[in-house]
């Protein structure tokens, strides 16, 4: 019988201030898309394939929270004021010797998660496994070199075929017990890269858009 990956995370704390003057009234996650908002989008895409669903919470909390319990999940995690990796090493999910699923509130994709998840198992259940993209123009990406998977190196700079969606697998207890906690996750990654215990995914978004701006928003193409 396959493993199936249990736990997902979806990073949704971020001021968002690339959206202004939309997100002076409410988070980037609540960006209106397709009749629902981004992270609404974004669950109702993975609740049929992970049980437990969290999300980090911290410009606008509040409401943010709100809509999403609304929605279903498993819980949230407070991260005001804090860089994208502070929760693996300040909150309870530090603990989890389980892989999650890691996105941000802004992708919008088509992913097959079983096909993913296999692939994570077979590759021997590595600390972190990031899921690259074909680059498009206009939107950012931290380019990644790597060798049979094993990533040598992410940089904004030195151009390569594919680039980090901003989706990745990592096991939080393994993350904790081979690196020095960091609030970012570019120093996560180069941590991990030192120890070889990052790699790059051979299974690719069949689909994959970033928001990050509202240009970008208003041109997410239809049927994402």
């Amino acid at each position: 019988m396959n493993r199936k990956i249990k736990y997902a995370l979806i990073m949704a704390a971020g001021r968002g201030s690339r959206m202004m003057p939309l997100t002076e009234k409410i988070p980037k996650a609540m960006a209106p898309y397709d009749g629902s908002t981004l992270i609404a989008q974004g669950i109702g895409k993975i609740k049929s394939f992970v049980p437990h669903i969290y999300i980090t919470v911290g410009y606008k909390g509040a409401l943010l929270a709100q809509h999403v319990v609304d929605i279903g999940i498993s819980g949230l995690l407070d991260t005001s004021g804090k860089d994208n990796a502070w929760w693996i090493f300040n909150t309870l999910m530090k603990e989890l010797d389980e892989p999650v699923f890691i996105l941000t509130c802004d992708n919008v994709t088509q992913l097959d998660f079983n096909l993913l998840s296999n692939e994570y198992f077979e590759k021997g259940e590595p600390t972190a496994m990031v899921v690259p993209v074909t680059p498009i123009e206009g939107l950012e990406g931290d380019y990644i070199q790597h060798e049979n998977n094993l990533v040598k190196k992410l940089s904004r700079n030195e151009k390569t075929n594919i680039y980090c969606s901003g989706i990745q697998i990592l096991n939080p207890k393994k993350v904790n017990n081979i690196v020095s906690p960091k609030d970012n996750f570019y120093e996560v990654w180069n941590q991990l890269i030192i120890k070889k215990e990052l790699f790059c995914s051979n299974t690719y978004p069949e689909k994959w858009f970033v928001a990050d701006t509202l240009d970008q928003l208003f041109k997410i193409p239809s049927g994402y």
